[in-house]
């Protein structure tokens, strides 16, 4: 199978890029807060900047959001802004409290990780508590909820018995 890849110049660097190299390079890292932009890798929101820094080595004070969504978008991630995905996002409790597709879907990335939620959206994904508690703390950020995605909701119950 041929690789795709996409020639980028930022801050007067040339570099290239493979989309699935992307998603295997960004496949354990913990995303930082979003505070407006994001852009979707392997099913986890990330901001732009970050994951454009990690993969150029190229200080985030050189380039702008914009640049770093557009060379993403470029390889095929979607890109969008909290202001736009908030009602989208926001949970649609139904009245026995079980969550609609668009939040099962919001968790499929993470199945078998612990996550913290905030306002409906996965804001950290991390492989125990401990590391999800840390990363609130560390980034002086809250959460309304913090569990275990089962990785089959039929067959795992969250690892809290069964």
């Amino acid at each position: 199978m041929k690789k795709v890849q996409h020639h980028f110049t930022v801050a007067a660097t040339e570099f290239t890029l493979d989309p699935t190299e992307v998603e295997r390079r960004l496949r354990r890292v913990t995303p930082e807060p979003i505070r407006d932009h994001f852009v979707v890798i392997g099913g986890v929101r990330y901001p732009p900047k970050q994951v454009l820094a990690l993969l150029t080595n190229i200080d985030r004070a050189d380039f702008t959001t914009y640049q770093s969504r557009a060379i993403l978008r470029r390889l095929g991630f979607t890109a969008g802004r909290i202001a736009e995905s908030v009602a989208e996002s926001a949970p649609k409790y139904q009245t026995d409290d079980h969550w609609g597709e668009s939040e099962a879907a919001e968790l499929r990335p993470h199945r078998g990780r612990w996550v913290a939620l905030k306002d409906g959206r996965v804001i950290v994904s991390t492989s125990t508590p401990q590391e999800v508690l840390r990363w609130l703390q560390s980034n002086n950020q809250t959460a309304d909820s913090l569990f275990r995605v089962p990785v089959d909701p039929a067959l795992d119950m969250g690892g809290f018995g069964g």
